[in-house]
């Protein structure tokens, strides 16, 4: 339990100082770390679940999209601003490094694996974003489309009784 308590802190601040470095507004730092370390704590929990480094990039992903999107909602602000910075701590950067390390040193076939790796997990990030964008936009149509059924039948009901 300390060692998600130790990653949540250190992803927020992270993804907070990410956050300052590309001007996010100051009122929205709070906001943006939280996403962040909410999308890292899943891409933790994933891990330790054992569904591999790329279940756990789409799903930490995926939940800082959806995130980033209740959250520009909430604080009318670009869905950007959110996703960036909290995206940041789950590129594999350091799998990048290391692919390239091994290509340098002639070992070709840990490089093509690593490298490998990194696309697929890359890859998943992009998908994990992709799909949060469709299930949000889904369900503000749903939320729309109920909206105006139920704006209709009150509208109905309210004429039909000032007829009469």
């Amino acid at each position: 339990m300390f060692v998600y308590i130790f990653h949540f802190i250190i992803s927020f601040l992270a993804t907070i100082l990410f956050s300052i470095l590309f001007n996010a507004p100051r009122r929205l730092l709070l906001a943006c770390g939280f996403v962040g370390a909410m999308g890292w704590i899943i891409y933790k929990l994933t891990l330790d679940a054992e569904l591999g480094k790329v279940m756990a990039a789409f799903l930490g992903s995926f939940i800082l999209a959806l995130m980033s999107h209740i959250m520009s909602r909430h604080y009318k602000r670009p869905v950007i601003i959110f996703i960036v910075p909290g995206i940041i701590p789950l590129v594999p950067g350091g799998l990048a490094y290391e692919a390239t390390r091994f290509l340098v040193s002639n070992e070709y076939t840990h490089a093509v694996n690593t490298f490998l790796e990194v696309t697929l997990i890359s890859g998943a990030i992009a998908f994990g974003i992709l799909c949060a964008e469709i299930v949000y936009h889904l369900y503000i149509r749903i939320k729309q489309y109920f909206g105006r059924i139920k704006g209709k039948t009150y509208r109905k009901s309210y004429n039909m009784n000032n007829r009469a």
